[in-house]
């Protein structure tokens, strides 16, 4: 990454920075090596001219997502990447096939649903936005097609986010291959749950993360041959064993600790534990608790993962002894023995953890207390037990602690893998490496020696695997590639591992010395490797040591790197926990055989470690390996802060860096020969007119610009490092010149318009000083005029408001006296209105009451005698029922009479309620009348009396002589005239209240009557109750007969030579029930010949068996006949489906609907499945689907559970239970019944709003419900048929091709306009398929309403297809995308126009998404627009978490705008941070309803009504006698 030398003044450039790592600026001057800088903060800095690279300042707002397409592949390039891509969360990035995965700190649900799933499920690398389902996929991919194990490498440091990447991987892996494994849980769901397991005993609280896993992890997950999970095992690496022991603040120890502090309080007192901080091995730092961590809860969360993955509860019991056990051991101190050298237990304190101890393991305490302080030394000569000190004592104790707890966590990781279960027959693994990154501390021990070592190892694995991933990408472009330079570190390996020589052999030589000491293992390390350049020697320290590594040198405290790297066993301990009557803890520690006792004892960590390295490299090799680097952006652990300098870090400890490298050591700019003529075009326009070939072309500017060492591929430039800064640095100067011309002209162009302009002022304002004098002289004129007039119009004013006001006041007077004169008119006339009106009222009331009494008597008088007479025919119908014959005839004329006497028993009541409430209403009239009577006359009494002394008061101030004196006599007359005409009404109304109080006793001696005759109707009513259920039974008898009656009578028309003469007579004379009470509508009885037919002889029995033989055996002949008829294409009859029609009359002519079991409605629906086997075959599935659906209204209209209201054919009993009920359907059915039309015994079909109820049996109603089922089957067929044809046009209807910038200029436009043809064709072939869709479901005549449902849910697909790919595709949003999408939406609208709005419906409305996203794509000046405009006008359907990604992923690929405001773009995470906190999903993208939008309710009330009547039967069953009745027509 060595600085091109192409910096000018002017440039634009990255120079280093101690705060952000990087900053940019524009260089002011230059100074030799010396750069003067103008950064974007205000600030002037000087860099060295070798530490400065080139801003790309054409770079796209929002980043790139995959970083090899930078025009600068450098440090500052890729990190200002990075933190654009983190400001949109944009966590994931490429760096060629390697993931970089920055950890948001939040969760982001919406990119890790089932519905992402699906949209990288078979997706190319590349092809959607880079997610860790693409490497996941393209791994399983790789497997399945190559049959091959591929590995995916999870690293980072501690808080990147590598166990939460890890289970992402997991849950993809799953969803591709997931199947069933024991117990009903999958294999992924068991390792998914052994996650919490492995993390309480595994994972700790570090100083940058507060669940960081203290071990390395590697998941096998394990594949058959069709690609299913079939058994996994977990691989662990390297447990910190030291963190049992040894903490520091802010830290904390491993989590099962705290979690078992914090169990309850029956759990603490089983294995006698107190608070954390009441034990040495967690006290060492102050943090015992996590914010927003309930201990207590991950204990319970804890057993039932132990629960999950098959630990017992008695091995549960053993695990937390043994934890529980380490926390006692840890409190045991020693002090000074009485002997030289010697130690002892130091208090009570100590002995009582050391007895608790003993107990929890199960051991002797005695022999714990000797384990720990004795050592027993074996010579030739004999064994010498010594005591150790209290130090070496201690060092002990921690080596049991750490021995214990390490073969603890051993045995659950294998009890988890025994659990899983693993396939030894498998043929393919993925394996998902979770390992530790790079660590470099401020205090480095042998555990961050060991994790540097494990990613010095996998680096130089992903070293090689970039270099090869370069090499292929150089070959398959046939470029010379042999000499570029490989980075190695190999050297830093040989430092570690070498043998003999490497650090970890010199480290285990002297672990086996006893004298050695880390001072002495420093010493050597300093002679041997003092020249080594990767070993560097610090100068104040004598134990410290230095190691250049490929992300930077680390210095590493070698105080306890003997101590550390000890793995051997101490013989008594093996001893004390072998011997421990708990069976757990001793398989923990099983007996050594006798040749390993002999041997040496001694084995380290490294040597352990090395080799577990080695087994895993070798797993490695024989994968495809595949890398996600995780990054922590800040140490805070916070979101939306990303902390440069802290990611740069990474980015080198992760290799990152170290790849951009290797690939800067090659060609790091990599350009397609249109991009590269699209942004260096400019340079050589020459090259591009006549030349076809745009790699000529590119050839012809890189020559032109004398550019050495580049080469082109077949569809890639490859520039050296520098290259692509000196094209810009042409580039520039060219742009440069152009926009020097612009600005001259625009200057000139701005001079002559300000002369023009001043001279037009000039001639304006002389203009207007003239318009000034004139206007002026003109006011004074008008001002002199306006005098004038105005005082002309004063006078006249004062002269016409004198007039006004005299008459005025004229008017009023005599208004006065016509307004008195007309007042008392007016009482005049409404005191005789009033007087006439009360006295019509009154002889209207008394004529009306006569006639009510009278009336009322006779209705009494007529009802008792019916009740007798009624009676009396009762007692003869009794004694007339007992032959059969005649009761048909008795009992139609006593259930006339009992409806007639019924009805009279009801309107006599109703009389008598009407009567009562007129009654009541008349006399409130009257008092009303009254009381506004005597209201009046008190009003004249008071008048009179006024007007009395008025007259009075007149009579004495008037003079002598007035002529007023008669008109007041008259007054007075009239007044009295008055008076005595309210004394009579007053004594008329008294009458009346006599008469009224007379007519109200009558009435309660009437109504005490009709109370005695209505009892007596009640027992009457009972009596015939009775009598009605026998006439029901012996109508059921009468109707059985009737239906042998039909059956004989069908069999003598097929055996008679004159059958059709006789049918014909016989159907005229066959009489019919109504549909709704089962009355008979014409003629009383039958024929006699009727009743011979109907008629069997009791003599002879056989008689009977053989018809009714005979007529299952016809009925089921003419059953097979109709399903050979309907399993043929019968077509249409105008419109109407023939084959529904025909099924439908079948079945209600043979009563299958009414009865308990038929096998028809079975075969029908067989026929049917039977028929849409070939699911692709359209046409047949159009047909059956409108033979379905018109079926299924057909029965929704006729059939109706049985127990309902209404009436069957049938004639039975009605429904009513009362006697009143029984006379009111009788009273509505008379009209019906009087009609006398003849429906041909109930056969013949009309309209559907003439369609009989039919109550439908057990099998009708499942034959109604799997019919439904069948229509919705074949909707969904044809829907998703229609789908799986236009789904692979979608995906090339998204994304316009690009065309090449050479495409554009003089000579192209011709092949340009066939391409665009050739690109509109996609849509064209959409419309296509939507036309042949239409065009089948029309010809086979399918309802309008489910072609609608089809289209409406089919543009939905489209909708979320094309909005789903907008928002995963970044290469979509751009404005020529757009515009290319617009275009073939606009091909859709006019095909919504063209199949009119009867079959498209309201499809157009379901492209709103789609139609909102691409006109926000395609509008400009984008930067202008607020935030309420884009949610209110432009997108008022898309949601915000929609707005924002659109706006974050567009780049104008065409006049190179810009998107939305940064304003706007705040605001939208404000509102997403809402809404995230308020619960709100933040998923943007859309899910497909895959569901059937309608019911049979729907379908019934959208079908026209269908005439089965009119539909002519088919050939085959046309001349049937079985199926006469289908020649049968309506009237």
């Amino acid at each position: 990454m060595t600085s091109p030398v192409n910096i000018i003044v002017g440039s634009h450039v990255w120079a280093e920075d101690p705060v952000s790592a990087w900053i940019d600026g524009q260089v002011n001057r230059i100074d030799g090596q010396n750069v003067h800088i103008q950064t974007k903060n205000g600030k002037k800095i000087v860099a060295n001219i070798s530490k400065v690279f080139p801003k790309d300042t054409e770079a796209a707002p929002g980043g790139v997502d995959d970083m090899t397409k930078l025009s600068y592949l450098h440090e500052p390039g890729v990190l200002q990447n990075l933190a654009t891509r983190y400001e949109l969360n944009e966590i994931y990035t490429y760096t060629g096939n390697i993931l970089i995965a920055i950890n948001p700190f939040q969760r982001l649900p919406h990119l890790y649903d089932t519905h992402m799933m699906e949209q990288y499920k078979g997706a190319g690398l590349g092809e959607l936005s880079p997610h860790v389902f693409a490497i996941a996929d393209v791994a399983y991919r790789a497997m399945m097609n190559e049959g091959k194990s591929n590995s995916i490498l999870v690293s980072g440091e501690s808080g990147a986010g590598k166990t939460e990447t890890t289970k992402m991987l997991m849950r993809y892996l799953a969803h591709l291959g997931g199947r069933t494994g024991v117990e009903g849980r999958t294999v992924e769901q068991q390792v998914l749950e052994s996650n919490p397991v492995l993390e309480a005993f595994g994972n700790a609280k570090t100083v940058r993360n507060n669940n960081s896993s203290r071990f390395g992890k590697f998941v096998e997950i394990q594949f058959d041959r069709s690609g299913r999970i079939s058994g996994a095992a977990i691989r662990t690496y390297l447990l910190e064993r030291s963190r049992v022991c040894q903490i520091s603040y802010p830290e904390r120890n491993y989590h099962c600790f705290y979690h078992l502090c914090a169990a309850p309080p029956e759990e603490r007192e089983k294995y006698k534990l107190g608070p954390p901080e009441s034990y040495s091995f967690l006290n060492q730092s102050k943090c015992y608790k996590l914010d927003g961590v309930s201990d207590a809860e991950e204990y319970l969360a804890t057993r039932r993962a132990m629960d999950i993955v098959g630990i017992s509860e008695a091995d549960q019991d053993a695990i937390f002894r043994v934890v529980a056990s380490v926390l006692h051991l840890g409190n045991i101190e020693f002090s000074k023995g009485k002997e030289i050298d010697s130690s002892g237990i130091k208090d009570d304190k100590s002995r009582f953890h050391l007895n608790t101890t003993a107990e929890l393991l199960k051991c002797d305490p005695k022999s714990l207390e000797d384990a720990m302080i004795k050592r027993v030394m074996v010579t030739p000569e004999e064994i010498i037990t010594r005591t150790l000190d209290p130090e070496a004592a201690l060092g002990s104790r921690d080596a049991l602690a750490k021995t214990i707890y390490s073969r603890m966590f051993d045995w659950i990781v294998q009890k988890i893998n025994n659990s899983i279960g693993q396939d030894p027959n498998s043929k393919a693994i993925i394996g998902v490496l979770d390992i530790y990154g790079f660590e470099s501390f401020k205090h480095n021990s042998f555990e961050q020696f060991c994790i540097n070592f494990t990613n010095e190892k996998l680096q130089q694995h992903f070293n090689q695997h970039v270099f090869k991933m370069e090499q292929e990408d150089y070959e398959k472009e046939e470029i010379n590639w042999s000499y570029i330079e490989f980075v190695d570190n190999q050297d830093v390996l040989d430092l570690i591992e070498k043998k003999p020589g490497g650090i970890i052999a010199l480290l285990d030589e002297a672990c086996m010395f006893p004298k050695s000491t880390h001072e002495t293992f420093a010493q050597k390390l300093y002679q041997t490797f003092g020249k080594n350049k990767r070993f560097i020697k610090p100068k104040l320290s004598r134990t410290n040591f230095t190691i250049a590594h490929y992300a930077g040198e680390v210095t590493y405290l070698a105080d306890l790197f003997l101590d550390k790297n000890k793995d051997y066993v101490v013989a008594e301990h093996q001893d004390l926990l072998t011997a421990s009557k708990c069976s757990f803890v001793a398989s923990l520690f099983p007996a050594l055989p006798e040749d390993s006792s002999k041997s040496s004892k001694f084995s380290s960590i490294g040597s352990r470690f090395k080799l577990q390295l080695q087994s895993l490299m070798e797993t490695l090799s024989h994968t495809e390996p595949h890398y996600i680097r995780c990054v922590k952006p800040n140490n805070v652990l916070k979101p939306a802060i990303f902390e440069s300098e802290n990611v740069i870090q990474q980015l080198r400890c992760g290799g990152v860096l170290e790849a951009i490298r290797i690939s800067c050591a090659g060609y790091p700019t990599r350009r397609t020969f249109d991009e590269f003529l699209l942004r260096f075009g400019l340079l050589a326009p020459e090259a591009l007119e006549g030349n076809s070939d745009d790699k000529v072309a590119c050839q012809l500017i890189l020559d032109r610009m004398g550019l050495k060492g580049y080469q082109l591929g077949k569809t890639k430039v490859f520039l050296r490092a520098g290259q692509m800064a000196e094209l810009d640095t042409r580039r520039s100067e060219v742009l440069g010149n152009a926009a020097r011309t612009i600005q001259r002209q625009i200057r000139t162009y701005i001079a002559r318009k300000e002369f023009v302009s001043l001279r037009h002022a000039a001639i304006k304002l002389q203009s207007c000083w003239r318009a000034i004098s004139a206007c002026e002289f003109y006011a004074e004129l008008r001002r002199e005029s306006a005098s004038l007039k105005i005082q002309k119009n004063f006078r006249r004013y004062i002269a016409r408001k004198s007039y006004l006001t005299l008459q005025d006041s004229a008017v009023r007077v005599q208004a006065g006296m016509r307004a008195m004169i007309a007042r008392t008119e007016f009482r005049f006339r409404k005191q005789t209105k009033a007087s006439i009106k009360i006295q019509a009222q009154w002889r209207g009331h008394r004529e009306y009451s006569y006639y009510k009494n009278l009336q009322k008597a006779a209705v009494v008088t007529q009802c008792g005698w019916r009740a007798r007479v009624a009676r009396r025919e009762l007692r003869m119908l009794k004694s007339a029922a007992r032959e059969t014959g005649a009761l048909k005839e008795a009992k139609d004329k006593l259930e006339k009479k009992v409806e007639e006497l019924t009805w009279r028993v009801q309107f006599e009541k109703r009389l008598r309620t009407e009567l009562e409430e007129t009654k009541s209403q008349e006399i409130a009239k009257l008092q009303e009348a009254l009381h506004s009577m005597q209201i009046q006359v008190e009003e004249a009494n008071a008048r009179v009396v006024k007007e009395q002394e008025l007259a009075r008061k007149a009579i004495e101030e008037a003079p002598p002589i007035i002529k007023e004196t008669p008109v007041m006599v008259q007054d007075t007359a009239k007044i009295d005239a008055l008076s005595a005409e309210v004394e009579n009404l007053k004594a008329s109304l008294l009458s009346e209240k006599l008469a009224a109080e007379e007519a109200t006793k009558a009435c309660s001696d009437a109504e005490a009557r009709n109370t005695d005759l209505a009892k007596k109707l009640e027992e009457a009513g009972a009596k015939v109750d009775q009598l009605q259920d026998s006439v029901q039974r012996l109508e059921e008898k009468l109707s059985n007969s009737e239906s042998e009656n039909q059956v004989l009578r069908q069999q003598a028309l097929t055996m008679s030579p004159t059958g059709k003469a006789i049918s014909a007579r016989s159907r005229t004379m066959i009489v019919q029930r109504t549909p709704d009470n089962g009355n008979i509508l014409s003629g009383e009885t039958k024929t006699n010949n009727d009743l011979t037919l109907a008629i069997v002889n009791p003599k002879e029995p056989e008689s009977e068996e053989k018809p009714q033989k005979s007529l299952n055996e016809k009925q089921q002949d003419n059953q097979d006949l109709l399903i050979k008829c309907i399993s043929q294409d019968l077509g249409f009859s105008g419109g109407k489906p023939v084959a529904a029609c025909i099924i439908y009359k079948c079945l209600l002519h043979w009563r299958s609907f009414e009865v308990e079991r038929t096998t028809v409605f079975d075969r029908i629906i067989q026929t049917i499945s039977s028929s849409i086997e070939v699911a692709d075959n359209n046409d047949v599935l159009a047909y059956w689907l409108c033979n379905t659906s018109t079926l299924l209204m057909l029965l929704q209209h006729t059939l109706k559970a049985s127990g309902a209201a209404s009436l069957t054919p049938q004639r039975r009993r009605s429904s009513s239970a009362s006697l009143f009920g029984r006379m009111s359907q009788g009273l509505r059915a008379t009209p019906q019944s009087a009609s006398g039309i003849p429906f041909l015994n109930g056969r013949t079909l009309g309209r559907l709003d003439d369609l009989r109820q039919v109550e439908a049996k057990y099998p009708a109603l499942l034959f109604k419900q799997q019919l439904t089922a069948f229509l919705e089957k074949i909707y969904g067929m044809i829907r998703d048929n229609l789908k799986k044809e236009i789904s692979p046009l979608l995906g090339l209807c998204i994304q316009a091709p690009r065309t090449s910038r050479s495409s554009l200029v003089k000579g192209r436009a011709q092949a340009n306009a066939i391409a665009q043809q050739a690109l509109i064709a996609h849509w064209q072939s959409i419309v296509r398929s939507l036309d042949a869709y239409s065009k089948t479901m029309k010809a086979n005549y399918v309802p309008a309403f489910l072609v609608r449902k089809i289209f409406t849910q089919m543009f939905s697909f489209i909708n979320v297809q094309l909005f789903n790919s907008l928002l995963l595709r970044r290469e979509c949003c751009s404005f020529s995308n757009g515009e290319y999408v617009k275009a073939g939406l606009a091909e859709l609208e006019q095909w919504c126009l063209f199949a009119t709005e009867e079959y498209a419906g309201s499809a157009w409305d379901e492209l709103k998404h789609i139609r909102q996203a691409v006109g926000f794509l395609v509008i400009h000046q984008k930067p202008k627009k607020t935030l309420n405009e884009i949610t209110n006008e432009l997108c008022p359907v898309l949601s915000i978490q929609q707005i924002y990604r659109i706006s974050t992923m567009y780049w104008d690929d065409k006049y190179g705008t810009h998107s939305v405001s940064s304003d706007v773009i705040s605001s939208i995470r404000v509102m997403m941070t809402e809404d995230s906190s308020n619960g709100v999903s933040s998923s943007f993208l859309l899910d497909d309803d895959s569901s059937i939008p309608f019911s049979v309710d729907d379908i019934s009330k959208s079908m026209q009504t269908v005439d089965v009547a009119d539909v002519e039967p088919p050939p085959l069953i046309r001349e049937n006698s079985g199926f006469v009745f289908l020649h049968q027509r309506a009237d």
